[in-house]
């Protein structure tokens, strides 16, 4: 796991929902904690994009259905600011599933995911359809 070249806004908390844009057989996951989140007293833990966070499978293949397991989030809808000094947000907030390696466990990516993502997850970019 690289680390990313900008500081993004955390626009993903526990409780969020979101969609799961692999070939795994879920289809959206709730946020139950976040990989490496050290805070206070009474914060919630905050997450943003190439984050790595702990989901239960809400919707999705019986297989697959009330497993909990680890993503990184690769969109989320919260705006946040480039290092090249453009923003950018999507339309929703969405994760691809990682195994214990920290490498995805989907052969497809068929959504649109954030660069910031693949800086962090090359083998996320390797099968993702598009970029931005």
């Amino acid at each position: 796991m690289k680390t990313i070249s900008t500081k993004t806004t955390k626009g993903i908390q526990t409780g969020t929902k979101l969609k799961c844009v692999d070939n795994t057989g879920a289809k959206f996951l709730e946020v139950i904690s976040v990989r490496g989140f050290k805070g206070t007293k009474g914060r919630h833990p905050r997450a943003g994009v190439g984050d790595v966070v702990q989901c239960a499978v809400k919707k999705g293949t019986q297989k697959i259905k009330h497993e909990i397991v680890n993503a990184v989030i690769v969109r989320q809808a919260m705006p946040y600011r480039r290092a090249v000094g453009g923003w950018i947000k999507f339309q929703d907030n969405a994760a691809v599933l990682l195994d214990e390696k920290n490498e995805p466990k989907g052969k497809e990516i068929k959504d649109v995911i954030a660069k910031e993502a693949v800086e962090r997850f090359p083998t996320v970019g390797k099968i993702a359809r598009t970029i931005v």
